[in-house]
């Protein structure tokens, strides 16, 4: 079905008058929609930054750190945490004797006092 509206309109993004061939165009070409669009994707990632800044630090996470401190047996993956490394790091010291640890079924369970003493043993 064509058309025969011819209506002037403004460009929102450059400004400039144009033709319009329906009541809904707002931009004079396909190059301003797209340069509108990509501004206002900008605009919304900035500002969406913004709000991240002004955003006070989780709570949550110290929460959960101060929960690891108190535990008595970890996992890999807490020790690796509690520590501040890897669990690749971790694995390579139980291999090598220099971590303690237990087994319940397939899960390998380290003890607070073990980790402890990995760090009292390397002081000296």
């Amino acid at each position: 079905m064509a058309s025969n509206i011819e209506i002037t309109k403004k460009c929102l993004y450059c400004g400039k008058e144009y033709t319009a061939k329906t009541l809904t165009t707002r931009y004079c070409g396909h190059t301003c929609n797209s340069r509108h669009y990509k501004q206002l994707k900008r605009e919304e990632k900035l500002n969406n930054f913004k709000e991240a800044q002004a955003k006070p630090e989780q709570q949550p996470q110290q929460s959960f750190d101060i929960a690891l401190q108190q535990k008595e047996f970890l996992s890999i993956d807490e020790a690796a945490k509690l520590i501040g490394a890897s669990r690749r790091t971790i694995h390579r010291l139980i291999s090598g004797n220099k971590l303690q640890v237990g087994k319940v079924g397939s899960r390998t369970i380290i003890t607070r006092k073990a980790i402890d003493n990995l760090f009292n043993t390397q002081a000296v």
